[in-house]
């Protein structure tokens, strides 16, 4: 059967090698986001652990702030309404981003500010058909947070990335689409099923591999050419003395499927 642990604001659910990670409220909060940060660091010391899945519950998948939170501070202390930027949004996108297994994104509904953010700081993004995006924050009086504006560039390029976040108009998952945003486009009851399948084909291949490539992306859009092809060289050599190297050479030589394992 497969174990499920966590707090109140979220759930994790282990099975087959692949973590299903589900936020059970649609806005942030102070408790949420803490709660998403330890689990997000309990999957990274877990070596059971081959890919993640990521998704959100109802018609939501992530709106980003509590805004009646956020509210209540604002009328105490502005300032420090403001600091949960560096405090607890950014180690909790950092965490996301630095997981070592190949993340895959089940955006079921509304994703919008930092709940965009949050999505694009994933792998691979499978999305509800109709589902709403927005950047949200000018409409707020706020720029970006949680890396948005860095992956918004990353996704679809500065100019496209501009529109996008001075102009806050909600954009279809269809249209996230075909600007690169989201890699397929689901009927709404099938998206978690079909983010969980890709996660467990993920989980039954070569994992090494994939952290290499995840490294590899992490900066190949903004390093100098002859460093992208040293890290290249330096992790290739690393991954030609694993064993699913070796197998997967093998089982190319014998025509059967490779057998990976990790390591």
């Amino acid at each position: 059967m497969p174990e499920v642990t966590g707090p109140e604001t979220v759930t994790r659910e282990d099975a087959g090698g692949v973590a299903t990670i589900t936020m059970l409220r649609p806005g942030l909060t102070h408790q949420s986001r803490r709660e998403l940060l330890d689990v997000f660091r309990g999957v990274a010391a877990d070596e059971a652990v081959r890919a993640v899945v990521l998704t959100g519950t109802g018609r939501a998948f992530c709106v980003g702030q509590d805004l009646g939170q956020h509210v209540e501070a604002l009328r105490g202390d502005a300032a420090t309404s403001l600091s949960v930027v560096e405090e607890e949004y950014n180690p909790l996108v950092l965490a996301l981003a630095a997981l070592r297994v190949p993340v895959v994104v089940a955006v079921n509904g509304a994703a919008a500010g930092a709940g965009l953010g949050i999505a694009l700081a994933g792998d691979l993004r499978v999305a509800a058909a109709g589902a709403k995006f927005t950047t949200a924050f000018a409409g707020i009086g706020l720029s970006s947070d949680s890396g948005l504006a860095a992956r918004l560039v990353h996704c679809v390029g500065g100019s496209r990335a501009a529109e996008l976040l001075l102009f806050p108009e909600p954009f279809l998952a269809e249209s996230a689409a075909e600007w690169g945003l989201v890699h397929r486009v689901v009927p709404a009851e099938q998206v978690l099923a079909e983010a969980q399948a890709l996660a467990a084909r993920l989980a039954a291949g070569p994992t090494a591999a994939y952290r290499a490539i995840k490294t590899v992306l992490a900066t190949a859009a903004t390093d100098r050419l002859k460093d992208t092809l040293a890290l290249e060289a330096r992790l290739q050599t690393e991954l030609g003395r694993t064993v699913d190297h070796r197998e997967a050479v093998e089982a190319f030589l014998e025509k059967r499927t490779p057998r990976f394992t990790g390591h």
